[in-house]
């Protein structure tokens, strides 16, 4: 019995992306993501039309995972699931789906938190992957969170530092916004980003304690220099948009960096990871490699896939409670906040 493989099928539905994964232990066999192109026409997700769209997607979704990984439903060990955070409504779609899905099968059922799955991400087994030790430090950062977490072991977690208002995502889709950019502003951020000079236009960092972060003030910030600029030349974002943002993302990735080297030299701890849907910024991902070097760090950064909202995460997960026995009740509820 030591040696059977242990299949585990993960569901994620925290917002606009209906993603299923097939793990066979550590390793993936499919990864599959279904994305909502229809909240760009809002530049935001839209909770109503996220959890409908859900609805369409999640059968066709968990099929294609099943069927990519070349198993059948009765070879699968366990449903993993995101129960939090996220939108309520996406949270019930996968909810509901995998605890029926789960009952039918009558196979055990774990619950995940989204925040811990970002993380554990790094825990897939890839070729060439560089193996996590504990304790690690873990900075998240995406549309909705921004933290800084210590890891101690795989459910040893605690947040050193978080954002008090805004999470990094939302600074580059509003700074996106206030620059006539489509919805996610993030990438064409930084790919515009690279043809800039970072050093053009100066922003302020915000003043926060501790470990904490604030991105409420910068976002002003970028508002009313845009406004002021605009008003003195009708053309400045078009004859400037590149250098504008270089500055806006030097300026971003100044704030992440400061807090991290701080978390660093408060902790001890000099094995970095990062997850979430903005650590596949190139940027950052350059200002991580330069720490290695420059402050003698190792850095740990995911594939691009593992990157932003998918299963694959929640599967590595369900693996890792498979393994300690941690299964949920069927009275499990989600829920739209939830800690690590």
């Amino acid at each position: 019995m030591k040696n059977e493989n242990i299949y585990i099928l993960g569901i994620e539905s925290s917002c606009d992306d209906t993603s299923a994964a097939i793990l066979c232990n550590d390793k993936i066999l499919s990864n599959v993501v279904a994305d909502q192109k229809i909240h760009a026409e809002y530049g935001g997700v839209v909770p109503e039309l996220a959890s409908r769209a859900h609805q369409q997607n999640i059968v066709p979704v968990v099929h294609q995972a099943i069927e990519k990984a070349g198993i059948s439903k009765k070879q699968l060990s366990a449903i993993a699931f995101t129960r939090g955070p996220g939108l309520m409504g996406s949270l019930l779609v996968g909810t509901s789906f995998a605890k029926s899905l789960a009952f039918g099968l009558n196979i055990p059922l774990i619950d995940v938190n989204h925040m811990q799955a970002h993380i554990l991400a790094h825990f897939i087994s890839e070729e060439n992957h560089k193996k996590l030790p504990f304790p690690f430090l873990a900075m998240t950062i995406s549309g909705g969170h921004t933290q800084i977490v210590k890891v101690s072991n795989y459910f040893e977690m605690e947040v050193l530092g978080e954002t008090i208002d805004d999470a990094v995502g939302e600074a580059y889709d509003k700074s996106g916004k206030v620059l006539g950019l489509g919805y996610p502003a993030g990438p064409e951020i930084d790919k515009l980003a690279q043809l800039g000079n970072p050093k053009a236009f100066r922003f302020t960092k915000p003043k926060v304690d501790g470990l904490n972060f604030s991105f409420s003030g910068l976002k002003t910030a970028i508002l009313y220099f845009v406004q002021r600029e605009t008003k003195a030349n009708p053309n400045f974002v078009k004859d400037n948009l590149n250098d504008i943002c270089a500055s806006i993302q030097y300026t971003i990735i100044g704030i992440l960096m400061d807090k991290l080297k701080l978390a660093v030299k408060q902790t001890g701890i000099k094995h970095i990871a990062i997850g979430g849907g903005v650590s596949a910024n190139s940027g950052i991902r350059k200002a991580l490699e330069d720490a290695e070097h420059k402050f003698g760090w190792t850095t740990y950064i995911p594939k691009f896939e593992y990157t932003t909202d998918n299963a694959a995460m929640i599967a590595i997960v369900g693996y890792l409670k498979y393994l300690e026995k941690d299964f949920s009740d069927f009275d499990v509820m989600a829920t739209a906040r939830l800690k690590i």
